[in-house]
């Protein structure tokens, strides 16, 4: 494995706590501004640009947990508050997330990542692709049906009128159905985002697959994970054996390490 150590202290971003209300529903204010009467927030004469990807980010109802609290955090300039509920970890944004966004961040240009065509694997609550929207790429944020409704509302409230793309929203269950909804032919991304997709859980061989076939000659899977049990390693080492692995940074302080990957062709 080549290594490329991209070392510094983690900064925390996690600014302050609120209370949200329990049915997830959207603020009065979106983003920067209120929403029209219309319901989009759009600037009058838009409607061509924005409303096929409104659209998109409007499918899903938030689950209604008992209670949720918005966090707010700061990466490129921009405070984005992200709605969360302890009651799933798909609502929850962890520490690998944070770390990603940070690396994305400080990695812009280097990346390129203004336009890139990214997807993001088990999105959660929607931080790194809300923080990749408004860094300039185009972003299709996917995770179980469950947590698509809280995604949704994330990133609408803090991509609408800060990105030049709005994300777009898709179901995407591990190893189900690949071709079906995201066929090869059709779909091509320069990046493939992963933050804390991998835990104690009964599905790593689904995932590393579902990784392997997202990625096509080019692609650059990005994976941050905070290392917690052995299974961790092991799934690591499972993925040293698809991809061409780069440990691109690494935060002691969390655990954190990002990986870039590049997959084997034979």
């Amino acid at each position: 494995m080549d290594v490329c150590l991209h070392s510094g202290k983690q900064q925390p971003r996690r600014l302050r706590e609120a209370p949200c209300t329990p049915d997830g529903g959207l603020e009065p204010a979106v983003a920067e501004g209120a929403l029209q009467e219309d319901g989009t927030g759009r600037p009058p004469g838009d409607s061509n640009k924005i409303e096929p990807s409104l659209r998109s980010l409007q499918k899903f109802v938030p689950t209604d947990y008992a209670s949720y609290t918005q966090e707010h955090y700061l990466f490129a300039g921009t405070e984005i508050v992200i709605q969360e509920s302890i009651e799933s970890y798909g609502a929850v944004v962890w520490p690998g997330a944070t770390a990603l966004c940070q690396y994305l961040e400080e990695h812009t240009e280097e990346l390129n990542l203004q336009d890139a065509k990214i997807l993001e694997i088990g999105a959660g609550p929607g931080l790194v692709s809300t923080v990749a929207s408004i860094l300039g790429a185009q972003v299709t944020a996917t995770d179980l049906p469950d947590v698509l409704g809280n995604l949704q509302h994330n990133l609408l409230k803090n991509t609408l009128k800060r990105a030049a793309h709005l994300p777009e929203v898709r179901e995407l269950v591990w190893g189900e159905s690949l071709e079906q909804h995201l066929p090869r032919s059709t779909f091509y991304y320069d990046y493939v985002l992963a933050s804390d997709v991998v835990y104690h859980h009964y599905f790593l061989d689904k995932l590393l697959a579902t990784m392997a076939y997202l990625c096509q000659p080019g692609t650059v899977l990005l994976w941050a994970n905070k290392f917690r049990f052995s299974t961790d390693y092991e799934f690591l080492d499972k993925f040293k054996q698809v991809f061409d692995t780069t440990l691109l940074a690494e935060f002691p302080e969390s655990s954190v390490k990002i990986f870039k990957g590049m997959l084997k062709w034979d």
